[in-house]
Parts: structure tokens; sequence; C-alpha cells
């Protein structure tokens, strides 16, 4: 005989035999009260969403509580699936990042070359090179479609506010390595805005100068700078994968968020299969509009000056980021104090690690605000517009 209980802080199901008595001790007797309340939780533990591990192999036990059986509220829609989207938008940009990176030449001279070498002679090098270019815009796409459903919905009110600030922070380390990324093709938009956007060090009073300096390698952006770059931009992935994991486990510590703003678990369904089918559709229409941009608009999201050779001694007519920055580059444009618009530039990123702490709504569903829905709604066409 075996007595079966409930582990209610790991959802499990574990089994303890009785220890063998000694003669002459007389076994316990176990009432009726006792027995249906271990019935009863029995039962309640072959709900859908409570269902425990079926096995105690540690891998497999970690799969079943944060895939499979992982709580979910039922009324998720497929706005909540950007998550999982930029997920995979990830490991595309890592894979085929590491697979350029085999032919790549990080110098000066070479890298230029080294790019069309890539896209003319190496089998399918045309391939990986435009699905890592136009993976950029469309993993941009997805994480601001992510952070707007998160504003929207209210995903930064507490308990969820160091998870709000983990993706700001992932949402940083993913601009930098953008921002690195655009300069390795050494084009001209690659040379001249790596120009501009080093240059804005030089505001930190006593020690900008001497950052630049360091950045660059030497007085110019020379070889010593794409090198760097170079390093930077390979490794800061590997930085963002190992925070996405830091963030997962804080999304699953305190659950998703809803669209009616429950947290009361009444309505809790498996991951596994209701989300897990819907997150595979929604990745279904994402490739075919990826690949719609990768086999018939390959260049139409890059900006043409860079299909000529970085050329220290012709300047653009215009100096321009991706459209990913643009909204940015407006900003420091708009304000013609250089130090005020770097201030303000960069401060309307660093607000978003305040929104949490700042918030004074007790109501997160957005359809109670009435007044919010308008100004977000608004707020949204005017920077789409």
């Amino acid at each position: 005989l075996s007595l079966t209980f409930m582990n209610s802080s790991h959802n499990r199901i574990t089994s303890s035999p009785l220890i063998n008595l000694p003669s002459g001790i007389v076994r316990p007797s176990f009432s009726l009260s006792s027995l249906l309340l271990q019935l009863q939780i029995s039962l309640k533990s072959l709900l859908p969403v409570n269902l425990p591990r079926l096995n105690k192999a540690y891998f497999f036990a970690l799969i079943d509580s944060h895939i499979i059986h992982y709580p979910t509220p039922i009324t998720l829609t497929y706005a909540w699936s950007f998550g999982s989207l930029a997920g995979i938008c990830l490991v595309i940009q890592m894979v085929s990042g590491i697979f350029l990176s085999m032919h790549y030449a990080p110098n000066v001279d070479l890298a230029f070359s080294s790019v069309e070498y890539i896209m003319r002679d190496i089998k399918n090098g045309w391939l990986i090179r435009y699905v890592h270019a136009n993976g950029a815009s469309m993993f941009f796409i997805v994480v601001y479609s992510h952070i707007c459903r998160g504003l929207y919905y209210g995903s930064y009110m507490e308990p969820r506010e160091w998870l709000w600030v983990s993706g700001v922070i992932l949402f940083f380390l993913m601009m930098g390595t953008a921002f690195t990324g655009y300069v390795l093709p050494w084009g001209q938009m690659s040379f001249w805005g790596a120009t501009v956007i080093t240059s804005m060090v030089t505001v930190i009073p006593v020690v900008g100068s001497a950052i630049v300096e360091w950045l660059w390698g030497g007085y110019t952006i020379k070889n010593p700078t794409l090198n760097r770059f170079f390093v930077i931009h390979f490794l800061l992935p590997f930085f963002i994968a190992g925070f996405t994991l830091i963030h997962l486990a804080l999304l699953h510590k305190v659950g998703s968020n809803s669209p009616i703003g429950s947290d009361t678990g009444v309505d809790d369904v498996p991951f596994y299969p209701y989300y897990a089918s819907k997150d595979l559709f929604a990745l279904s229409c994402f490739l075919v509009f990826f690949a719609t941009f990768v086999f018939y608009f390959p260049n139409v999201l890059n900006h043409p000056d860079n299909c000529i050779p970085a050329d220290p001694f012709e300047t653009p007519r215009h100096v321009v980021p991706e459209w990913y920055f643009l909204a940015y580059y407006a900003i420091l444009r708009g304000i013609p104090h250089k130090t005020g618009g770097i201030i303000a530039m960069f401060g309307s990123i660093a607000v978003l690690f305040l929104i949490p702490f700042i918030n004074s709504s007790e109501i997160r569903n957005t359809t109670y605000r009435p007044i919010f829905k308008f100004f977000f709604g608004y707020s949204l066409l005017i920077s789409l517009f």
C-alpha cells in the first residue's frame, strides 16, 4: 500500500510506501474524512491545468511544467504570440549570423568585398545574407508589437514590474546589437552612421573624448573600430539569449497577463495543445510575411547608399539610420542643442524603466480606461504616419 499526496509547491504527485511496523505495534487507522480528503485532492490533481508530472526525470519534468502543463489564461489573443515570435527571430538571427561570420572579413579593405563574395560566390549565400538583413527588421517589428501589447494591456503593472524591466534591458541589448551589425557591411551608411553615433559619446563630461578614442581604437574610424564592432555584434546575441532565460523565468513566476486583467487563475488552461497550436499558426503567418520580403523585396528595408563602399572623403546627402531607429533620430534632429537632443533620445528609451513604478492606475484592463485607450490609439497613429 502507498499513500499518495500532493506537493503543492511543485504540482507534483509523489508516493511514499508505509514503513513495515514491528510485530506487536498496531498499524494506525485512517478515518473516512481523511480518506475523502485524499480522494478530493487526487481528483483535483487530475484536472488538465493541474495534471502532475508523469515522471521524475528533471529535464522532462521541466518541459512538462513550463511548456506542456504551464497554466495560461484562456482569454489570451494572438497579440500574446509576439513573445514566442521574438524568440524565433533571435534563433534565426543567431544561426544565420554564425554562417555569415564564417566568410565575413572584419577588415576595412575587405569587409565590403567579403559581403559581395557571400552574395555572389557562396552557395545560397544570398539567401543567408537576406535572411539575416531582413531578419533584423522582422525582429524589431515583432518586438515593437510585443512592447505595444504590453503597454496597452498593462503588463508592466504589479506583480510584473521586474518582468517588464528585464524586457527593457533586452530591448537595449537588441538595439546595441542592431547598431553594431549595421556597421559591418562597411557601406557609406555603415561608415557615416558609426561616425555620427559614436561621436555622441563626446557629450559626456571629462571622459567623453577618451571613450570615443577607445571605441575607435585611435583618432578616426579605421580597422580597430570595425574589429571591435564585429566582436561586440557577435557576442551580444549570446547575452540576449541568456537574459531571455531570465525573462522567461520571471514570466513563469508570476504568469502571463490577460486582456481582462484577471490574475485569479480560475480560467487557466494548459499551454499545450491550446496555445502551442495558436503560436504555431502565428509562426506560419509570420514566416509567410518574412519570406515575402526575403524573396520578393529583399532590399526595400535597406538604404541604397549602403550598397556603395565606405568613403571617408564623401559624405552622403542624408545620413539616416535604419527605419527602426528613425523615431530616435527624429528626437535627436528635433532638438537643436546637441547634448539636449542626445539626453532626450536616450531618455525616451530609459523612461520605459520607470513606467511600472510611476503608474498610478489601479485598473489594468484597458476596456475600463477609455481616456487612456483614446490617447494610446492617437499616439500610435501619430508614430506610424
